[in-house]
């Protein structure tokens, strides 16, 4: 599990992005957000799991802290 924060957020279209401590963004679905709410504010701290999607790792099971 990974812990960073939400850099970015588009609530119509869903699709965000985590920054981790290390500099590296992983893209995300409001479908991954763990409490079933579909929407993150930027600036969160958040943890989650990468998963492969599309030929690249995509933050998963997002939890916010």
């Amino acid at each position: 599990m990974l812990t960073g924060i939400v850099t970015e957020f588009d609530g119509p279209r869903g699709l965000g992005t985590v920054k981790v401590n290390d500099g590296t963004n992983f893209m995300f679905h409001c479908i991954e957000i763990a409490d079933g709410t579909r929407t993150v504010d930027v600036g969160q701290h958040v943890s989650f799991d990468p998963l492969p999607k599309f030929g690249q790792y995509q933050a998963g099971r997002i939890n916010k802290r």
